[in-house]
């Protein structure tokens, strides 16, 4: 059976896996070759074109997999509730852990947080904030949610059990095992901090199968990303 013929046949679920491990390994390897900057361009295509081989032989397009304004009032009551709840408990576990990791050994605390355990705050915007807007919503929001809770979710959405309901929406295997590949997908460049990227991940799945689109999901993404960056610039000075 030709190479070809054995794609065709994969099951959602093995599809799933061969998607994530080529993107995975395209960004390693960008990363490890590439000047600075080219493993999140590799990165970017990767979570835009992979799943379009699949999504052609079964005549599917992007809004087949959430892609979509359809439900835009659900998804921006939804990003704004999200907002409201998760930026005061992410700016008190963003102050107190640091602190708790001071209580490590220097070499353990380098490598669960990019922060240094003293910080002052000082509000301040990163520098070119406006060009951080487009490259978090264009750039990494939208493709990375189109990959994992658009299309890999969705596909292993359709080969599990869809779960118990939780707060108007299914949460069964797919919905876990999407973070979990998200977080590992994080490894990529070689930084184990990046796992805590897990917790987040849980709220974007929830988002998407509250709503069916992947819109509210993806602002949430780049508002975290961004408030990350002004949590970074006012407390530590970096961008």
């Amino acid at each position: 059976m030709r190479w070809a013929e054995r794609l065709r046949n994969l099951s959602a679920v093995q599809e799933v896996f061969l998607l994530w491990s080529a993107s995975f390994a395209a960004i390693v390897v960008s990363f490890l070759l590439l000047p600075k900057g080219g493993a999140k361009i590799v990165a970017t295509v990767s979570f835009l074109y992979l799943p379009l081989w699949a999504m052609r032989r079964r005549g599917e397009d992007y809004p087949d997999y959430g892609v979509t304004l359809r439900h835009w009032k659900k998804d921006l009551k939804l990003f704004a509730l999200a907002c409201a709840v998760g930026a005061p408990l992410y700016l008190g576990a963003y102050v107190a852990y640091p602190a708790l990791l001071s209580f490590l050994p220097h070499a353990w605390s380098e490598l669960l947080s990019p922060y240094p355990a003293h910080f002052s705050f000082h509000f301040r915007l990163p520098d070119r904030f406006d060009e951080w807007v487009v490259d978090q919503l264009f750039v990494v929001a939208l493709p990375e949610e189109f990959f994992y809770r658009g299309y890999l979710q969705t596909r292993l959405r359709d080969a599990w059990p869809r779960g118990p309901m939780f707060l108007g929406a299914r949460l069964g295997p797919a919905f876990f095992v999407t973070a979990v590949l998200f977080a590992l997908g994080h490894l990529a460049i070689f930084q184990v901090w990046r796992l805590a990227v897990f917790f987040p991940a849980l709220v974007f799945a929830w988002m998407r199968e509250r709503t069916g689109t992947i819109l509210g999901s993806a602002l949430f993404h780049a508002a975290c990303n961004l408030y990350e960056l002004i949590l970074a610039a006012s407390f530590f000075g970096r961008v």
